[in-house]
């Protein structure tokens, strides 16, 4: 016999006689069933898993986990459709369904060999943003559910399949605060929500602050690769720099590109993907992963425009609209309903203007030259909910309902407002 072939038959462990003493399944995934529960989703790794065995589950990232439960009953797939089965044999892709208390990470082995499976560990959230009823002049006209119970029902379902999720009630019972990986973790969450009926407000994201034992305020760091074509480098290594980035690396692609390694604060990264995207005209990629918690680098100025304010309610007029779109870009065209406090456009300067879009032309007898032409609009800048959720400022919030999303202020009435902007 070849001596190599040997070396291997003596290195793989001979099987055990029992074939559920080596059990081991690690769960990668999660899903939830209202009528049974939790349910743990992933490979068995070794041995086999059969109904009704007494397993316990262990993690390699909690060492006091360690708990002995009993699996009521186990699918496999076919294709798309889970079919119950009473084994499943190793390599099997299994649904395990009965363990109320399972994650992501968990290995669900015999108690005879309760070893853990190596697994990543899942990053903890590091952003936050207010799901707020919404309270708009025209709240409850577009979504099926709009109330603080429905949404507080919706939210903490949540929990039972999105592990990295945390959901926190407030002071106030209309106001709940979501954590999550990013901007891009939590607004997949609003877009489920905004196409399943439910109509609600969200704020703009907020960076997850920490201490450390000497009370230093801590921030999350990310790491930022950029590709992008050599001739957009300069305005991008600028705009992250002000935004408190430090260029770590810059590595020639070929082909005229070039790939920027950053080292930059997550607070820095919020509000710029739209940003980014028009300064490289659409051309570049943007990547980041967490890296660590690091001192706090100081103030951040988020938005260098202001925001264009519908100063009364009513349905937009074409005149209005005339007039206001001199100051500004516009966010709605002719024949939306809009309210008072309800941002309409961005300012070309830093300052909020409010703006009366439902003016209508006065008519007189008096005619002259040139006052019957035809106005001509510039055409609305649509935002997605990805763009207003990264322009709207601290002051705002976005509506979202399941036909539109609109972007207002907190305060809707314009003298409250102007005296709380005076005193703070």
């Amino acid at each position: 016999m070849n001596p190599l072939f040997e070396a291997i038959i003596d290195f793989i462990p001979a099987p055990s006689g029992d074939p559920d003493a080596n059990t081991q399944v690690l769960i990668s995934t999660i899903d939830y069933n209202e009528y049974i529960g939790r349910i743990g989703i992933g490979k068995v790794d070794n041995g086999s898993v059969r109904v009704n065995q007494e397993v316990v589950i262990v993690n390699e990232h909690d060492k006091n986990r360690f708990n002995t439960v009993k699996i009521n009953k186990l699918y496999e797939f076919e294709g798309l459709k889970r079919i119950e089965v009473e084994e499943a044999k190793i390599g099997s892709i299994v649904a395990i369904s009965g363990i109320s208390d399972i994650h992501i990470g968990d290995t669900i082995c015999s108690a005879e060999n309760p070893v853990a499976i190596p697994f990543q560990k899942i990053s903890e959230p590091t952003i936050a943003i207010n799901f707020i009823v919404n309270d708009s002049p025209l709240a409850g006209k577009e979504g099926k559910y709009v109330t603080s119970r429905h949404v507080r029902d919706r939210l903490f379902r949540t929990l039972n399949t999105d592990v990295s999720i945390r959901v926190e009630e407030t002071e106030s019972t209309e106001v709940f605060k979501v954590s999550g990986r990013g901007e891009l973790h939590l607004s997949v969450l609003i877009e489920n929500m905004r196409r399943e009926g439910y109509e609600f407000a969200v704020s703009k994201a907020e960076v997850l602050f920490k201490t450390d034992e000497r009370e230093r305020k801590l921030e999350p760091i990310e790491r930022a690769f950029i590709d992008i074509p050599e001739e957009f480098s300069g305005n991008i290594i600028e705009a992250l720099s002000r935004r408190k980035g430090e260029l770590q690396a810059m590595v020639p692609l070929g082909t005229g590109t070039l790939r920027l390694e950053f080292y930059i604060p997550s607070r820095g990264l919020i509000g710029y993907r739209g940003e980014f995207m028009t300064a490289t005209k659409g051309n570049g990629i943007l990547n980041t992963v967490f890296e660590e918690y690091a001192p706090f680098r100081g103030e951040i100025s988020y938005r260098k425009e202001g925001s264009l304010i519908a100063f009364e309610s009513g349905q937009t007029i074409t005149y209005g609209l005339f007039n206001a779109q001199e100051r500004g870009t516009l966010f709605v065209g002719p024949g939306e309903q809009v309210y008072s406090g309800m941002v309409v456009g961005r300012n070309a300067k830093s300052d909020d203007i409010e703006v009366n879009v439902c003016k209508k032309k006065q008519l007189t007898n008096t005619r002259a030259a040139g006052s019957d032409d035809a106005l001509r609009l510039v055409p609305p800048q649509k935002l997605t909910l990805e763009q207003a959720l990264d322009f709207i400022d601290t002051d705002e919030l976005l509506e979202v309902t399941p036909k539109n999303h609109r972007i207002r202020k907190k305060i809707l009435d314009s003298t409250t407002r102007m005296r709380s902007k005076r005193r703070g």
